[in-house]
């Protein structure tokens, strides 16, 4: 199938959709003329045997469940398609890198780690970001994180660690968190984790959704080009929305409002046709460099700062297309880091090799046998010829007398092939066989050290009250001293200040201070901002609004790109002071500002009124403050402001358009109203707004 044609694996599947259309029938194709009646002697008798509808209907339901990823088990997935920037064929024999004429047909699947697949999106967690190619050369998976590195070194440990941060075995509880005692006791004990506990105390662990989500390879693997030469890579997705992050006490509310935020965003943002994209970058390191870092590449528990070897930008992603079912295609979707292409190979790197053998494993029992490749979320574009024969699900009509090669009585057929096939990298190695991980592993603190060097201020603030929230979950004080006793190797004023919000003793100061160094990258203060593509804008609205300045505002900001609803205290409608009708999106007492990305109040006296004698209203406001939101306020708007308990130096009704601390306030809605608040939207967060004194 060509490769060069976008929809080519979308055309693929029309083949084995089911439509609702027509008449219903049973799985044999007997029409049905009745679904609500069993079969019965008599209408008030037994159910017969003989009614083979109600056998089949029922079975199917008995078994329509398959076991539930152990981890990545929540997740969201969509279509889409990759095409790189320049050819790369000095690096890697793989073609889909090789062409910025070749677009690429993909699947992701996003998703969080711990919980199950009936947990909420925004718990603190690790999230998956998993893309499977549909190459001209076979299915090629990148399967990764939205953080750089991982828990552990080898993969010998991941049953432990995974056992650890699950609920715990006794009492089941507690489901989709990492603040208990089993993972926090595990993670003391191993000081390895410390730099990916790091990343999940941070912000980077509550995505504001996937669109604004990074991704990584995790792993150190090797281009291997046509001539066998190879070059270590490792693999960045950028988002070009800017990498964004919820602040905790919202991210916990939102579990609550709506768990299926993130599903959600990333559904609607693709139906409205405001379609993801992300950008792929590797960073390359020559094989003679191999030993040139003060870590070991094979580490996966570490990652090259960019001021070392800088991001090279080589192709663009973008999703547009939803699944038509999630089952079908979401949940069966099948990931193996081994599924890759000629021109990618593995390293040594112990988790990587555990993880390859891992996902096969699972995809066995998941789906049911060995032929899980067959369904069509998995099916390569690339022609399948093979001798391996029948097992479950077995849907290929295999021809011929021969199963086998070589042989004679087929023709030699399915022959080897001569060109365009996988070799594997050339590499000598050799050694005594132990049990035993390299000096080069050892340094456990230094790049924790990095990272919290490299976090802004408010980050940091993030990074302390993330680990004092956990680890006051943990009922063991051992538990947590031992965390502790962790953290003061990176950083004492970091170890104090949690110690001190968990209650345990205050460590002393090892005198070591440790280096300075830091990598801009890492902090999410340094992402892109400034594009309102996707955001959400709350107006609240009421009987006697200003129309004319709510519908201009709302004109402007979705011109934009921003999704605007004109929120009220019913559904329906609200009559606007010049007379007219202006439609409510919806009731903001069934949402939350939490939900929502800023907040404006138009003016219009009886609007703004009643809005201030509602509770709701002035608590959607002040929490919307509280959470360092954009807030524009218009004419009598900003009154609502005052009287929602926002500082007077915010409230006061301005002679003209001035924004303090995130919140734009103007006599009307002009367009110097309307250019501010894009901005402030644009900025996400406004850091530098108190709201210690703010109770919402």
């Amino acid at each position: 199938m060509n490769e060069e044609t976008p929809d080519a694996k979308n055309r693929q599947l029309e083949n084995d959709r089911t439509d609702s259309e027509g008449p219903l029938t049973t799985e044999t194709g007997v029409r049905v003329e009745d679904t609500d009646n069993s079969l019965s002697a008599g209408e008030r008798g037994p159910t017969l045997l003989e009614d083979f509808h109600v056998r089949e209907k029922i079975t199917h339901f008995d078994h329509e469940r398959i076991p539930e990823r152990v981890v990545h088990a929540r997740g969201a997935g969509a279509y889409g398609h990759f095409t790189p920037y320049e050819g790369l064929s000095d690096l890697t024999a793989a073609h889909f890198l090789s062409d910025p004429g070749v677009t690429t047909p993909v699947f992701v699947r996003f998703s969080t780690v711990a919980g199950s697949r009936g947990s909420a999106d925004t718990v603190r967690d690790v999230r998956g970001f998993a893309v499977k190619f549909y190459t001209e050369q076979g299915n090629y998976d990148l399967v990764g994180n939205n953080m750089p590195v991982f828990f552990i070194q080898d993969g010998v440990k991941f049953p432990d660690f995974v056992h650890a941060v699950k609920p715990e075995p006794h009492n089941e509880i507690p489901q989709a968190q990492s603040a208990h005692d089993t993972l926090w006791d595990f993670v003391g004990l191993q000081p390895e984790a410390t730099h990916m506990m790091m990343w999940l105390m941070s912000d980077r662990a509550i995505p504001r959704s996937y669109r604004t989500m990074q991704g990584f390879g995790v792993h150190t693997f090797r281009f291997v080009n046509d001539r066998g030469q190879g070059t270590f890579v490792k693999f960045h997705w950028k988002p070009l929305l800017g990498t964004h992050s919820l602040v905790w006490d919202e991210a916990q509310r939102i579990q609550g409002k709506d768990p299926d935020y993130n599903r959600r965003d990333l559904w609607e943002a693709i139906e409205r046709g405001q379609y993801p994209e992300w950008e792929l970058g590797v960073q390359l390191v020559p094989e003679e460099n191999e030993h040139d870092f003060d870590f070991d590449l094979l580490d996966p528990t570490k990652l090259i700062p960019e001021e070392q070897v800088p991001v090279r930008p080589v192709g663009r992603m973008v999703l547009d297309r939803n699944p038509d079912n999630f089952f079908a295609e979401t949940e069966q979707v099948a990931f193996h880091t081994a599924n890759v292409v000629p021109g990618i190979d593995f390293t040594n790197d112990p988790l990587l090799q555990a993880r390859n053998f891992s996902y096969l494993d699972t995809q066995l029992l998941r789906l049911g046998g060995s032929n899980f490749q067959q369904i069509p979320v998995n099916r390569p574009v690339a022609e399948v010829s093979n001798n391996q024969r029948d097992g479950f699900s077995q849907h290929r009509v295999h021809r011929g007398q021969t199963s086998y090669y070589p042989n004679s009585l087929g023709g030699g057929c399915p022959a080897l092939a001569d060109e365009g096939v996988y070799r594997h990298y050339t590499e000598k190695v050799e050694g005594a066989k132990v049990r035993k991980r390299a000096e080069s592993f050892k340094d456990h603190y230094s790049q924790a050290r990095l990272f919290y060097n490299s976090l802004a201020d408010w980050e940091r603030d993030h990074l302390v009250a993330a680990f004092r929230f956990e680890l006051g979950k943990c009922e063991e004080l051992a538990v947590r001293q031992r965390e502790v006793a962790n953290l003061v190797n990176v950083d004492h004023g970091l170890a104090v200040a949690v110690a001190e919000g968990v209650g345990v003793e205050p460590p002393e100061d090892p005198g070591a201070a440790g280096h300075g160094d830091s990598s801009p990258a890492l902090s999410q203060a340094n992402t892109a901002f400034g594009d309102l593509t996707g955001r959400q804008v709350a107006v609240l609205v009421d009987h006697g609004v200003d129309g004319t300045a709510a519908e201009a505002l709302r004109d402007a900001l979705v011109g934009r790109g921003a999704v605007v609803e004109m929120l009220a205290p019913l559904d329906g409608a609200v009559r606007t002071r010049e007379g007219g009708d202006l439609p409510v999106d919806r009731s903001y007492t069934t949402v939350s500002s939490v939900l929502y990305d800023a907040v404006a109040v138009p003016g219009g006296p009886d609007s703004v009124a009643s809005l201030a004698e509602d509770g709701e209203a002035r608590h959607f406001v002040l929490e919307a403050y509280k959470h360092h939101k954009p807030i524009a306020a218009v004419g009598q708007g900003t009154s609502l402001l005052s009287g929602g308990g926002l500082p007077g130096r915010l409230s006061e009704s301005p002679l003209e358009t001035e924004s303090i601390e995130g919140v734009v306030r103007s006599p009307g809605a002009d367009s110097d109203l309307t250019e501010e608040f894009a901005r402030l939207i644009g900025l996400h967060r406004h850091w530098e707004r108190p709201t210690d004194a703010v109770s919402a």
